[in-house]
């Protein structure tokens, strides 16, 4: 598997793991996401997969676009708001996989 591949994997293990903290504290303790969780979650792996920079893609949060409509974007923004700080408690190397990935030079420029 290549380098940027596995990146992207890890962005979306990054992303499930997230959305899962936040749901299973806020809204449903237990093994399965709620319904608008899973819905969050399926959105925001279509639109990791179908990101238009391909392998040169940057992390979302320092992307110059928007692939997110209006009300995705507010859910995974609060979603990371809630969820990063407790990620580098719970899942130490992956914040530290996350953090590398957002420090990285933008390939595009």
């Amino acid at each position: 598997m290549t380098r940027k591949k596995l990146r992207r994997e890890r962005e979306a293990r990054t992303l499930r793991t997230m959305i899962a903290m936040r749901c299973a504290r806020l809204h449903r303790p237990g093994a399965e996401l709620c319904p608008e969780c899973e819905s969050l979650l399926a959105y925001s792996l279509k639109r990791l997969a179908a990101c238009p920079d391909g392998e040169a893609k940057p992390v979302c949060g320092r992307c110059q676009r928007h692939c997110y409509r209006p009300a995705e974007r507010a859910s995974i923004r609060e979603v990371m708001a809630w969820s990063g700080p407790r990620i580098l408690l719970r899942h130490p190397l992956m914040a530290l996989g996350h953090l590398r990935d957002s420090l990285r030079r933008d390939p595009r420029k």
